[in-house]
């Protein structure tokens, strides 16, 4: 049996599966809160002692650069060795996995319930599917076709510089570059930087911050799900949080053609992550789609491409999974 597993700077969902009952019908699956362990072997001792199958194996997606089997997680303080978690965990083996590697892994095999298309496209047979997730933080991963079947190769493209497109953009990115230095795409598109975009809106003097929405953010762990809600709701519209969200969609476009452009992704743009299924909304509207066609002489490439926003919360695990299943049969 197989221990799969998602790990995220928030939370992580373990499950365990068996060849026989499917990536579909998980035997025991629970979720932790990441930041209450010291380390992942804490953790998934936790869960098995909880859930007694006879598991010989192990395969985690991970936030994180994997490297010859090991991998410090980037938003948080663990050092993960596969071989020492195998010996650890009393398991055969354990594959560690980039965890938007994972989430590709989780594109070929997904249900039509599972997606919703922004945009149809005029995909390529077998061509290069781009995947872009922001969640916690911004992960970016591709797939490419061998002939047979889909490979799946991660990448750090969220941690590269952020590039703004417009004078507003310009202006937050000289606002963050006083606060951290170097300013990456994660630090404004995921659920870590829609804080850093809402302080740089409240600080410039954009809008005033409504006092019931002072009250809120003062008490919450993360401001990010606050600003989200505070954007969609209509009966009570905050000015702050619609231009927050604005200027997050904006640059989750120009980046997720950006990425497009890298990887020639005439296949699709899979965007994952907990923040796009909530903003549905927002990306089915002009503004996204003029920032991701707008890429000059290769506009019209863009034009082709499908969009398709991923609906599953557990792609991650689910291509963990996957993994995990496929190296066990060999």
């Amino acid at each position: 049996m197989l221990l799969a597993g998602d790990i995220g700077g928030t939370k992580t969902n373990l499950a365990i599966f068996s060849p026989d009952a499917g990536l579909r019908a998980p035997l025991a699956e629970a979720t932790f809160p990441s930041g209450r362990y010291a380390t992942l072997e804490a953790l998934a001792q936790d869960f098995l002692k909880d859930n007694r199958f006879p598991v010989t194996h192990a395969s985690f997606g991970i936030a994180g650069p994997v490297v010859a089997g090991r991998v410090k997680t980037t938003n948080l303080p663990w050092e993960i060795d596969a071989t020492h978690l195998a010996s650890s965990l009393n398991l055969a083996s354990v594959s560690l996995l980039n965890d938007l590697e994972a989430i590709a892994l989780a594109v070929p095999i997904l249900q039509p319930t599972e997606l919703h298309t922004l945009h149809p496209g005029r995909p390529a047979v077998q061509g290069t599917l781009a995947v872009i997730a922001p969640g916690t933080g911004l992960g970016e991963a591709f797939l490419v076709h061998d002939g047979a079947r889909y490979r799946a190769y991660a990448s750090e493209g969220g941690h590269t510089d952020f590039g703004p497109t417009n004078a507003l953009e310009t202006d937050l990115l000289r606002y963050l570059e006083k606060r951290f230095g170097h300013v990456s795409y994660e630090r404004v598109c995921s659920g870590r930087g829609l804080p850093n975009i809402y302080a740089f809106l409240k600080d410039s003097g954009y809008a005033a911050e409504p006092s019931w929405l002072t009250e809120q953010l003062a008490t919450a762990d993360d401001t990010a799900p606050i600003i989200v809600s505070a954007a969609l709701n209509t009966e009570v519209p905050c000015d702050l949080c619609t231009a927050t969200l604005k200027i997050f969609v904006s640059v989750l476009a120009a980046e997720a053609g950006n990425l497009a452009l890298k990887v020639v992704a005439t296949g699709g743009v899979y965007l994952g992550g907990g923040i796009p299924p909530r903003i549905l909304p927002l990306l089915e509207g002009v503004q996204f789609f003029q920032a991701f066609h707008r890429k000059g002489r290769l506009t019209d490439l863009l034009t082709h491409v499908p969009v398709h926003v991923m609906l599953n919360p557990k792609l991650a695990l689910l291509g963990a999974a996957n993994h995990g299943l496929e190296s066990m049969r060999f």
